[in-house]
C-alpha cells in the first residue's frame, strides 16, 4: 500500500509539474521581457519587482496582407516635410539641433517644481505666434490657472488653444478638430484611456496614452511635446518602453535654491545629444541664457586668495566657472573635507596629490572647496583649477587677475591634456581674460588670440612654480 501511495503521489507531483510548465508565464511591465517562472528582478532591464503573471504566452504568426502603400526608393523620398521648425526659444532649439521636427514626439522630464510647465507654456506661445495653431492639454491644472501663469510670463497668443482634460479620447477629439501643428500634453501620467484598465499614471495606462499620442502625431505630422514625471531616483516614471517609443528625451535640471536651469538631451533621433541649454527661471518667466558664465563667477574689486577661474565644457558649450577654497586649522584629530558642486572623492584625491608631490602641509587643516553660483563641475579638466585654488588658500597669495587654468591632474602629479583646449581659450579671451595655464599637448594649444598669454605645463609642480615662485 505504501508503494502504491508513493507511486500515486509521484504521478500527482509529475502532473503538477507538467501543469506548471504549461501554466501562466510572467512578463516584465517595464521592458516586456518574459520568463517561464517568477523572478524578483527582470533579466533584461534589471528592474526589481516588475515581473508579473500575464497568462500563457502562445506564439502567433501573422499572414501577409495586401500592400496599400508601395515602398519607395530612398532617393525619391521628400525630406523637406521633416525640416526643422524653430520654436522661438533659442536654447531649446540648440538642444534639439535646430528646432522641432514635424511629426516628432519629445518627452521632457524633470523633478516637480523645476519649471517644465513654464518652459513648455512659453514654447507654445512663441511657436503659436510664428508657426500656427498650438493645442495645450493640461491634466494637472485648470484652464484658469494656466491662463494666470501665461499672463504672468507674457505667454499669450491668438492661435494658442488651451483645454483641461484627463480623458485620452476627449483629448484626441480636440486634436482631430483643431489639427494643431504643435501639441503640448502636461502631463502624460495624468491622461487615461477608457479602453484599458488601470488608473491614470499606471504602467498600462501610460503605455496606451503614449502609443495613441504618438500614432496621432505621425498621422497628422504634428510635433508633440510630452511632460513626464520622474521617480525618487531621478529616472522617468512609467514603463521604460516610453523612452524607446518617443523620438527625443530631454532632462530639465536645476536646484530649487538657484534660478539656473539646464536642459539636456538624453536621446535625439534628429540631432546631437551633447548640447546643453541654459535658462534663467524667475517670477517673470523663463528666459534662455546665451552667455551664462557670469552666473558662476564672483565679482570682487581686489583679487582674493583661494580662488581660481576654470573653463568647463557642458556638451559643446564652454562655461567659465570659479572654484573657491578655504583652509582653516583643524580642531580635531581628523581634518574635515567639505565640498559643494564638486566630486568629494576627486577633491580628496587632489589634496593627497598636493601633500605628497608638493610637500604642502594639508594634514592639519580643514578644507572647504566649492563652486560659485551652484554650478556642478564633474569633468576632470577642473583638477588643475582646484589644485591652484587650494594652494592659493594655503599660501595666502591670490592668483593673477584675468587668469584661467584647466587640466586633468594624475596621481603622479602630471597634468594631462583635455578635449577642447583651443575652444576654452577662445571663450576665455571673449570674456576678457588674458592668461591661461593649460596642459601641454602634442598638437599645441592651437591658434591663440592676439594679446593672450598661454603657458603649457607638464607637471603640477611646473604650474605651482610658475604661479607661486
Amino acid at each position: 500500500m505504501a508503494k502504491t501511495a508513493g507511486s500515486v503521489s509521484g504521478r500527482q507531483g509529475s502532473s503538477s509539474r507538467s501543469n506548471s510548465s504549461k501554466g501562466n508565464a510572467f512578463k516584465c511591465t517595464e521592458c516586456g521581457w518574459t520568463t517561464a517562472k517568477w523572478v524578483g528582478r527582470c533579466g533584461e532591464c534589471q528592474a526589481w519587482g516588475t515581473v508579473e503573471e500575464v497568462g500563457t504566452v502562445v506564439a502567433r504568426t501573422t499572414a501577409a496582407s495586401s500592400v496599400t502603400v508601395p515602398a519607395s526608393k530612398i532617393a525619391d523620398i521628400d525630406a523637406t516635410e521633416s525640416a526643422y521648425l524653430p520654436t522661438g526659444v533659442g536654447e531649446l532649439d540648440r538642444v534639439l539641433g535646430g528646432g522641432v521636427v514635424p511629426g516628432a514626439v519629445v518627452l521632457l522630464a524633470g523633478e516637480p517644481g523645476v519649471g517644465k510647465s513654464t518652459l513648455l507654456l512659453d514654447v507654445a506661445a512663441k511657436f503659436a505666434r510664428n508657426n500656427g495653431t498650438v493645442l495645450y492639454v493640461t491634466g494637472e491644472e485648470s484652464a484658469a490657472q494656466v491662463k494666470l501663469r501665461a499672463q504672468r510670463i507674457n505667454a499669450m497668443a491668438d492661435s494658442l488653444y488651451l483645454v483641461a482634460e484627463n480623458d485620452l479620447g476627449s483629448a484626441l477629439g480636440q486634436v482631430e478638430q483643431l489639427k494643431p501643428r504643435l501639441l503640448v500634453v502636461d502631463s502624460v501620467q495624468t491622461l487615461s484611456s477608457a479602453e484599458v484598465e488601470g488608473s491614470a499614471g499606471g504602467v498600462t495606462q501610460v503605455r496606451e496614452v503614449a502609443a495613441s499620442l504618438i500614432a496621432a502625431a505621425k498621422r497628422l505630422n504634428m510635433t508633440t511635446l510630452l511632460v513626464g514625471h520622474v521617480t525618487k531616483e531621478g529616472s522617468i516614471a512609467g514603463p521604460r518602453l516610453l523612452e524607446h517609443l518617443v523620438d527625443v528625451v530631454c532632462q530639465f535640471e536645476g536646484e530649487r535654491q538657484s534660478r539656473l536651469r539646464m536642459l539636456r538631451a538624453a536621446k535625439n533621433r534628429y540631432g546631437p545629444t551633447d548640447e546643453v541649454g541654459c535658462f534663467d527661471l524667475s517670477e517673470q518667466g523663463i528666459e534662455g541664457l546665451a552667455d551664462p558664465s557670469g552666473l558662476f563667477i564672483s565679482r570682487t574689486k581686489e583679487p582674493v586668495s583661494g580662488t581660481c577661474i576654470t573653463v568647463a565644457l557642458e556638451g559643446k558649450r564652454p562655461l567659465l566657472a570659479e572654484v573657491q577654497s578655504l583652509l582653516a586649522k583643524s580642531l580635531t584629530s581628523q581634518p574635515r573635507r567639505a565640498t559643494s558642486g564638486l566630486d568629494s572623492s576627486r577633491v580628496a584625491m587632489l589634496l593627497a596629490v598636493l601633500q605628497q608631490r608638493t610637500k604642502a602641509n594639508l594634514s592639519e587643516v580643514d578644507s572647504y572647496v566649492a563652486t560659485v553660483g551652484g554650478v556642478k563641475l564633474t569633468e576632470p579638466a577642473t583638477d588643475l583649477s582646484i589644485a591652484l585654488a587650494v594652494m592659493s588658500a594655503n599660501t595666502g597669495k591670490p592668483l593673477p587677475a584675468r587668469l584661467i587654468a584647466f587640466g586633468e591632474v594624475g596621481l603622479a602629479g602630471e597634468v594631462r591634456p583635455v578635449p577642447g583646449i583651443n575652444q576654452r581659450i577662445q571663450e576665455a579671451h571673449r570674456l576678457g581674460f588674458s592668461h591661461a595655464v593649460v596642459p601641454a599637448s602634442p598638437h599645441g594649444p592651437g591658434p591663440v588670440p592676439e594679446g593672450f598669454s598661454v603657458r603649457e605645463v607638464h607637471q603640477l609642480s611646473d604650474a605651482l612654480g610658475l604661479l607661486f615662485p
